[in-house]
């Protein structure tokens, strides 16, 4: 279900899931989605708000999602919309609620505008 998808009584059409979703689109920015998750987790952990065990425990999952997608082991399901969902469902399935946590303290939009202008800077590497 789409994450607005609870604001109504039937379910989302699929012609209407995929018009919405970008996942097809960003799905090839897992890697800096993944990196910066793994900043963002250090970062919570250094200012007390999460523990640090639970960012050990984020950046393993991370790391072990990014190693099922790099060898094609990873299914991406249209209904998490984009890549930051996918990566974050997949994270809380795998261990559990320190998952939810690190969404603390930023947006959607931040996470867009982070993987894209790391997903720039790895571009005009392969450019030079």
């Amino acid at each position: 279900m789409a994450l607005w998808g609870g604001r109504f009584e039937a379910g989302v059409a699929e012609v209407t899931q995929e018009f919405g979703a970008s996942l097809p689109v960003d799905k090839h920015l897992y890697k800096q989605d993944i990196a910066g998750s793994k900043a963002h987790a250090k970062m919570l952990a250094a200012q007390g708000i999460i523990s640090a065990e639970d960012e050990q425990a984020i950046a393993k999952g991370l790391t072990g999602i990014e190693q099922d997608i790099d060898a094609g082991n990873f299914t991406f399901d249209i209904n998490d919309e984009d890549i930051h969902m996918s990566i974050e469902s997949e994270l809380t399935r795998r261990i559990g609620e320190a998952g939810k946590r690190l969404h603390t303290g930023r947006s959607r939009n931040d996470q867009v505008a982070t993987d894209t202008r790391l997903g720039i800077k790895a571009l005009a590497k392969e450019l030079m």
